[in-house]
């Protein structure tokens, strides 16, 4: 019996603000380069100040929500569960998700007083991305918010490691997989970022706990996870902790682990412009891709294809055109 959603994915729902920065802006203003940093809401104000008129872009966006607005980008279907506020860009994420046809745990009357969480990204010349993150009314993220009909209607659950940070997220994250392994509901776990290992290290491994299906991580994650170095090393542990994995290389491609065969994935070379959202455009199209018939191998094409895509332009997101480009390119 089919299911209604490819994916339904939990995360911290984020409004993006994307501003250009030099590295000097950061020297300057004590901001850790490369890192997603977590602020005070007068912090990122001030950043926000500093900055100018370098903002290019508004949002909705956070890990799992990118992703699954990838899911839906290649005509996949998807549920967002999270917790945005009733505000201006709490509206603003409400408004993207109906845009794009994913179903969620919000509407316009159920919205509760508060400040949405904002995420600045700042991006340097490099292409490298810099967050820094007020969560706002998501840091009490909690089990309340899960809809446990939409997990159990559901090929997979993609979790976010990002919810690792507060209480009530790593609650609603072992809630949510205890659900959908009751139900027989396949568990995705990315990292989301190598400051969520680094510092979340104990609650990744609660998450983690006897296993999950299908594990994203960048090969930086993987190593700090894992506590070796090198990818050889790192994909063989991985086994113990992960049915199936994708470790992305960044301009080096991604190689994927089946549960029985390891394949390198190759990159498509792009000229860098911007690095936010990468890595969970590469889960969305690869999460669409394996659920809807493709061997890993070609959902890691289509998802690496895809993350470059991203990478060239700015902003975490896809339009019309560039979905007709990259299956044009596929199926030649």
């Amino acid at each position: 019996m089919s299911k209604k959603y490819d994916v339904c994915a939990i995360g911290n729902a984020l409004v993006d603000y994307e501003i250009e920065v030099t590295d000097e802006f950061f020297a300057k203003n004590n901001v850790e380069k490369g890192l997603m940093t977590l602020v005070d809401n007068e912090k990122q104000k001030e950043l926000v100040a500093l900055a100018g008129d370098g903002i290019r872009k508004k949002q909705g966006g956070g890990s799992a929500a990118n992703t699954i607005f990838g899911v839906s980008d290649f005509g996949g279907s998807g549920f967002y569960t999270c917790k945005v506020a009733n505000d201006e860009d709490g509206h603003l994420f409400v408004n993207d998700l109906n845009e794009y046809g994913i179903d969620s745990n919000l509407n316009a009357s159920n919205l509760l007083d508060g400040t949405t969480g904002k995420c600045l990204v700042m991006i340097t010349p490099d292409a490298e991305r810099t967050m820094n993150t007020f969560l706002g009314i998501t840091t009490d993220f909690s089990p309340q918010e899960l809809n446990v009909e939409a997990i159990r209607d559901s090929n997979y659950l993609f979790m976010e490691g990002f919810l690792v940070s507060s209480e009530t997220g790593l609650q609603a994250m072992l809630e949510a997989k205890k659900m959908a392994e009751e139900s027989n509901v396949k568990v995705s776990l990315t990292f989301s970022d190598p400051s969520m290992v680094k510092y979340f290290g104990d609650q990744m491994r609660q998450v983690v706990g006897n296993g999950v299906d299908l594990l994203f991580c960048n090969i930086h994650e993987g190593e700090l996870f894992t506590g070796l170095e090198g990818l050889e090393t790192i994909k063989e542990e991985l086994k113990k902790y992960a049915k199936q994995f994708v470790v992305t290389l960044g301009a080096e491609g991604a190689v994927t682990y089946d549960g029985e065969t390891f394949s390198k994935i190759e990159p498509f070379p792009v000229k860098a412009v911007d690095s936010t959202g990468a890595g969970d455009m590469f889960a969305g199209a690869f999460l669409y891709g394996i659920n809807h018939g493709h061997s890993f191998v070609e959902a890691g094409k289509l998802a690496s294809l895809a993350s470059s895509t991203v990478v060239g332009k700015f902003g975490p997101r896809l339009n019309e055109t560039h979905i007709a480009e990259i299956k044009n390119q596929l199926s030649q």
